[in-house]
């Protein structure tokens, strides 16, 4: 049964399938690392894009559900400002509608509640510095998750009140 026995080209396909499916296995991933993957294995190009597209078809690979999980994620763990989180989505292949889809689920108010927390946490971690210390450290720190130099600052002025407050007490002494 010659129909049975599968040709070099359904053979090429299957071994690309299975370097897909061992990847997603590990862990989820954005269509461009699978090609980038396929490419590396030096997988024909028609070959790899029939089998992102069939994997694509089935639900297997989906660039804006990868890119939702991995916003929320960066947002909830590490408090990442969405222009961080877009350029990393950017980096990992993404395309624009995936990443404003998964950006849509961050708020502007979320954003700036996430920021203001960053802020308390690093002049919790300073206390006793010299305050241009503790200032420069806590805007780099914000800096780093990805906020604007205006959106860190309000956010470390606004913790160094909230300080000020606490340390004065209830009645202001």
């Amino acid at each position: 049964m010659p129909w049975l026995i599968p040709d070099e080209h359904q053979e090429e396909v299957e071994a690309a399938r299975e370097i897909v499916l061992r990847r997603l296995d590990r862990a989820p991933a954005s269509r461009a690392a699978l090609a980038e993957l396929l490419e590396r294995k030096e997988v024909d190009h028609r070959v790899a894009q029939e089998v992102l597209d069939r994997l694509e078809a089935a639900g297997l690979i989906d660039d804006g559900a990868y890119a939702a999980t991995l916003a929320r994620t960066r947002f909830a763990e590490k408090g990442a400002a969405r222009r961080a989180i877009a350029a990393e989505l950017r980096r990992k292949g993404l395309g624009e509608r995936a990443i404003s889809g998964a950006l849509a689920q961050i708020s502007g108010d979320d954003e700036a509640g996430a920021v203001l927390a960053l802020a308390r946490k690093r002049l919790r971690a300073t206390r006793g510095l010299d305050p241009v210390v503790r200032r420069r450290r806590a805007l780099a720190a914000l800096g780093r998750k990805g906020h604007s130099q205006a959106v860190a600052l309000d956010a470390f002025e606004r913790a160094l009140a909230e300080e000020a407050r606490e340390v004065q007490g209830p009645d202001g002494h």
